[in-house]
Parts: C-alpha cells; sequence; structure tokens
C-alpha cells in the first residue's frame, strides 16, 4: 500500500478558509467600490508576459525574483507587478483609449522572494493608476494616494501612514555629490529599515567615503513636520555652490523635486486626507527601477515591522521602449495579500467575522418547493440564503446553523406549509416567532 501524500502548499503562498475568504473578499470589493465611485475603470493583463517586456525597464534584485517559464527558445516570465504590464497595455491600445486613462486591476502577481512572515511569492495587488499624454498634473499624484486611504478607511483602518518622497531630490543629492554608481546606493537606502541605520552608513562609506556618507545619512534621517521638512531641503540646496553645465541642471532637478513635494502635500490637504495619515520621509526611495518623481510607502502604525502594505509612485518614461509617444503616469498598489495578514496577525478581523449565509431554510417533510419560494422571496430582499437538503432531523439542521454560524433559522414542516406561516429563529438569542411566507 503508497504512502498517502502529504496535502500541503509551497512556502510563501497563502490559502483561507471560507470564512477568512469571504472576509477577504469583502475587503476587496470594499476597496474597489471606492474606486469606481471615483472614475477608475477596469482592466486586466496575462499573468503571462513576454520577459524582455517584463525586465526592460528593471534589473538586479527584481531580475533574481522573478519567475521563468522554460519554453524551447520563448523567453517567457509571470509578472512581478502590474505596473509594467499595464505600461505594456497602454502603449498596445493607446488608440483605444481615453486621456488622461484612470483604471485599477486585481491580480496576482509573483516575485522568488526569501520567505518570509507576511512576504508571500504569490500575492494579490490591487493597482490604481492614472496616464496622460505627453503631460500629467502633479494633483494626481495626490490623488491616487487619497483614493487608497479613503479604500483603507472604507475597511474601518484609521492608524495608518504614507510615507512620501520624490526620487529627484535624492537622485539630485548622488548627483551633487558624484556618487558613481547610483543603482547601488538607491540599493542600499531602500533597504536601511531592513538592515539598519549603523550597517547602512557602514556600506556607504565604502562606497563614496566618510564625509559624503555622513553628508547624506544627514539628508535622509531629517525628521519633522512636512512645512519642517520641506524648508530644511530648501536650505540645504541654497547652501550648495554650483558651478555650470551638469551642477545647474542638477541643482535644478532637486529645486523640482522639493516643489513637486510640496505640491503633492498640498493638494491632500485640500482632498481631504488627514495630515496624521501622511508625512515626507526622505528614505523611501523604492526599489523598482522605473520611478521618477513622487513615490510613496504605507506602513500600519506600530507594525512597521510588516513592511509597506500600500506604495507607488510617479513613471514617466514607462513606455518610452514601446512607443515614441510620450505617456507619463503615477499609480498606487495595496498588497491585499500581505494587509490581509498583517490585519489578521494584529487582531483587526476579530470583530469582523461574516457567517457564510443570513438564513438556513430547514425544510420538515416533503416540503422542498415551498421552501425554494421561501428562498427566492429572501434573496430578492438581499439576504443570502441556504436550504438544508441532506437527510437529518431538526436538531442536526440546527447544528448545522450553529457550526456555520448562520444566524437565523427558517423553518418549514407540512403544518407551516397549511397555516403559510413559517417559523424564523435566531440562533443567538434562541427566540422564534411566526412570519408569513
Amino acid at each position: 500500500m503508497k504512502n498517502k501524500i502529504k496535502p500541503s502548499i509551497l512556502p510563501g503562498f497563502m490559502e483561507l478558509t471560507p470564512k477568512n475568504q469571504l472576509i477577504f473578499n469583502e475587503m476587496i470589493c470594499k476597496f474597489i467600490k471606492v474606486y469606481e465611485r471615483n472614475g477608475c475603470l477596469p482592466m486586466d493583463t496575462p499573468v503571462i508576459e513576454k520577459e524582455d517586456i517584463l525586465l526592460a525597464k528593471s534589473a538586479g534584485e527584481t531580475e533574481k525574483q522573478i519567475y521563468r517559464i522554460e519554453k524551447a527558445d520563448k523567453k517567457q516570465a509571470l509578472r512581478f507587478d502590474l505596473t509594467v504590464p499595464f505600461a505594456r497595455y497602454v502603449a498596445q491600445y493607446m488608440n483605444e483609449l481615453k486621456f488622461p486613462f484612470k483604471r485599477y486591476q486585481l491580480g496576482k502577481v509573483y516575485r522568488g522572494e526569501r520567505n518570509q512572515r507576511g512576504r508571500y511569492r504569490e500575492f494579490y495587488q490591487l493597482d490604481v493608476d492614472i496616464v496622460g499624454i505627453n503631460k500629467l498634473a502633479i494633483q494626481n499624484d495626490a490623488l491616487v494616494i487619497s483614493l487608497a486611504a479613503e479604500a483603507l478607511e472604507s475597511i474601518g483602518l484609521k492608524d495608518y501612514t504614507f510615507q512620501i518622497n520624490n526620487r529627484k531630490i535624492i537622485n539630485g543629492f548622488l548627483e551633487l555629490l558624484k556618487v558613481p554608481n547610483k543603482a547601488v546606493i538607491f540599493g542600499l537606502i531602500d533597504k536601511i529599515d531592513k538592515i539598519g541605520q549603523d550597517a547602512c552608513f557602514n556600506l556607504l562609506i565604502d562606497y563614496i567615503g566618510k564625509e559624503k556618507a555622513e553628508y547624506l545619512m544627514k539628508i535622509l534621517n531629517f525628521q519633522g513636520s512636512s512645512k519642517e521638512v520641506l524648508s530644511f531641503l530648501k536650505t540645504v540646496v541654497d547652501e550648495i555652490s554650483v558651478g555650470k553645465g551638469n551642477e545647474v541642471e542638477t541643482r535644478q532637478q532637486l529645486l523640482e523635486g522639493i516643489e513637486e513635494l510640496g505640491k503633492v502635500i498640498d493638494i491632500l490637504e485640500v482632498l481631504g486626507v488627514d495630515e496624521r495619515n501622511y508625512q515626507i520621509a526622505l528614505k523611501i526611495i523604492r526599489g523598482l527601477d522605473y520611478y521618477t518623481g513622487t513615490i510613496f510607502e504605507t506602513v500600519i502604525n506600530n507594525y512597521e515591522t510588516y513592511g509597506s502594505v500600500c506604495s507607488g509612485g510617479r513613471y514617466d518614461d514607462l513606455t518610452q521602449l514601446y512607443t515614441e509617444q510620450k505617456i507619463p503616469g503615477v499609480g498606487i498598489s495595496i498588497g491585499v495579500t500581505r494587509l490581509f495578514f498583517v490585519l489578521q496577525e494584529i487582531g483587526f478581523w476579530v470583530e469582523k467575522q461574516i457567517g457564510l449565509v443570513d438564513y438556513l431554510i430547514c425544510p420538515l417533510g416533503d416540503t422542498i418547493k415551498t421552501c425554494v419560494t421561501v428562498k427566492n422571496k429572501l434573496q430578492a430582499q438581499g439576504n443570502k440564503v441556504e436550504i438544508y437538503l441532506e437527510e437529518g432531523n431538526l436538531k442536526k439542521q440546527l447544528n448545522y446553523a450553529n457550526v456555520q454560524g448562520i444566524p437565523y433559522v427558517v423553518i418549514i414542516g407540512e403544518d407551516e406549509v397549511s397555516t403559510g406561516e413559517m417559523v424564523v429563529k435566531n440562533m443567538t438569542t434562541g427566540e422564534q416567532n411566526k412570519q408569513m411566507m
């Protein structure tokens, strides 16, 4: 006799029981309602893309993490996010879309990351992106943040913080410091919270020397209100003496990044995002290579060790490999799988358990036809209803309702059919009464 295979899934993947799946689905439905009522249109893209499309603007860690599909000479891979396929989609269907194009997309993505709590290799993302032709107003950077804030608020989550930065700022400082390999430094900055301040500082010293490392860490670690951070940045830029050519352009890039960051903060206030839910964080850099301006990550307060549950930014050049037409965009992605896990870990869902159905109809005797009629009527009123179709006495049916967490039971026997009144039992209080069918 063969040994039985132990049922299990691979590390880094998530499965849910039906009750938790219901909560997960309801969370997503609430998010999507927020996006749709704000004019976002649905779309989808294939899980598998050509490898050259996925890696056209990404390298380093991303290239190491993608899942490749071995198939003769065709280089294919599973998508690692929804933004890169979206750029391909926009370039491909440009003549059929109306701009600015505002979309949302729910889909699974795949990354071969080291298995950690709250980090998955297969996970759902829910993205909102806005793209335009030739230009896209900076107001949209704040708008996508406000949409994500509205989505988080829709499930009752209020204690979170958007950490906002602009890539032009750090990029400008690295240019002025004449850093030889900016990609490496970007990677180090992106890992500050993972490897710690001291480790990051020591690595920076190895690459750019102690003086430049101290200068850069001073900028990255400056904290204060949004106005204080913006004032600090302007002061630092004013103190920089520049020569000609590239240095003048770099200083202009710095000022442009600071101005954009200030505008985003101002517009967030206009859009009604509570100032307690956002802050400027100069060490936020985003690991993906395609971001060009505003960038942001979102943490749940007091649970920052779980990492960002919602992130994104501005990308002005993502479609340049597919078309001559300039299509700037900005997007934000809720990592719904990680978010659900974190909220489950911290007990957020305890008071939000959802029953499978509202009513269980219990047939006694040959009453199935009447039970179906009652089921249709209750469902027409917006209820979730199930009929118990297996053999069993009333005690067994009531026990099933208790196990499933069904709040109400409708009992229909031959006496009820003859009188036209059904018995409705509250499974929490035990009270029951008769109602007309």
